[in-house]
């Protein structure tokens, strides 16, 4: 090979994945015998050599990866995006088959978690889940990165990130959702959620609507677009902020699907009827999504695969390689909070 051979170039070769190549490589007893024996077979064919320096750092590894999860910035600061514990199975499924454990720990953004993982050798490495003000969060990841601390966290995918960034499609997922709106003959479309660099998924989000609503020859109206958090209180909350500035609509596009469903209960609640009067989406296809009435159309991201990919990328910073930071895909889920009755 031009380059150094990686533990992904052998997972590629021998059919498995980058998690049980590591394993066999460490001589992991939970690799089946015949597996390991064609890893390491592969892996003497590549001249593939683990770095000494790694392998001295791992012989004193915790085989723990830790999991925070942030509070989102509500007045309680006690709430946690449901969307992110959809994803803790998929995370800690993950975890368990490349043999680490998982430490999970709910932080606010105002504490020392930053420092607190890499001093105190809790764990190897940290997956980072939510973040409140993306502006304030980036300065604590700037000092992950200067301490040496292996993380990956799952975001926006912006120029700027710092460290190992997973995330979905949220321009893309935005598009569909408004292009959606737009196909069932809706033209005065409202965005709910922020759209600005603190909070730069939802920026994305917004940024996906514009470019939508554009291309159907429709001018975004400022008026339409009001800040809200995840909860579902910021969503009605906002739908009063649309009536207090006399606005027009007839959709309504939410950031969050906690938006979206706060924001249903406050229009039924004023006698507006959904789908009839205003149609609505969300973005996350949490669990509650399918259970509101009606039904709450939303763009889905694929939680399972996110947990395994932000596992994956983290065992492979142990393996001091670099992952690639990367988008996964959305797909638009349409209910029946979208769709007016013929």
């Amino acid at each position: 090979m031009a380059r150094r051979p990686t533990s992904l170039d052998i997972a590629q070769l021998a059919g498995v994945s980058q998690p049980t190549v590591s394993r066999a490589l460490r001589g992991s007893k939970d690799v089946n015998p015949q597996t390991r024996a064609r890893i390491e077979a592969i892996a003497r064919q590549l001249n593939y050599a683990v770095d000494k320096n790694a392998s001295s750092l791992r012989r004193q590894a915790t085989n723990t990866l830790a999991l925070l999860l942030f509070e989102d910035p509500t007045p309680d600061e006690s709430m946690i995006n449901p969307f992110f514990l959809s994803m803790l199975g998929s995370i800690t499924r993950s975890a368990a088959a490349a043999g680490y454990d998982l430490l999970i720990s709910f932080q606010q953004l105002s504490g020392d978690w930053h420092v607190d993982y890499q001093d105190s050798h809790k764990a190897d490495g940290i997956i980072l889940l939510g973040y409140g003000d993306y502006e304030a969060y980036q300065a604590r990841l700037a000092h992950l990165v200067k301490q040496g601390t292996h993380f990956v966290r799952w975001g926006a995918l912006s120029q700027d990130a710092t460290g190992c960034t997973l995330g979905s499609d949220n321009e893309g997922g935005g598009a569909m959702a408004a292009q959606h709106l737009i196909g069932q003959g809706r033209r005065r479309i409202a965005f709910l959620g922020h759209a600005d660099s603190h909070y730069p998924e939802f920026e994305e989000r917004h940024r996906g609507y514009v470019r939508a609503l554009r291309e159907a020859g429709i001018e975004p109206d400022p008026a339409l677009q009001v800040d809200a958090v995840t909860t579902q209180a910021a969503g009605a909350e906002a739908v009063a902020e649309l009536a207090r500035r006399g606005a027009s609509y007839d959709a309504i596009f939410a950031a969050s699907d906690s938006i979206a469903i706060g924001a249903m209960r406050a229009l039924q609640a004023q006698g507006f009827e959904v789908p009839g009067d205003v149609a609505i989406a969300g973005f996350d296809d949490i669990a509650a999504a399918s259970l509101t009435t009606p039904p709450l159309t939303t763009v889905t991201q694929d939680t399972r695969a996110a947990g395994e990919a932000l596992v994956t990328a983290l065992l492979a910073q142990l393996s001091d390689e670099q992952p690639e930071t990367r988008a996964l895909p959305t797909r638009l889920v349409v209910r029946e909070s979208s769709v007016a009755a013929r």
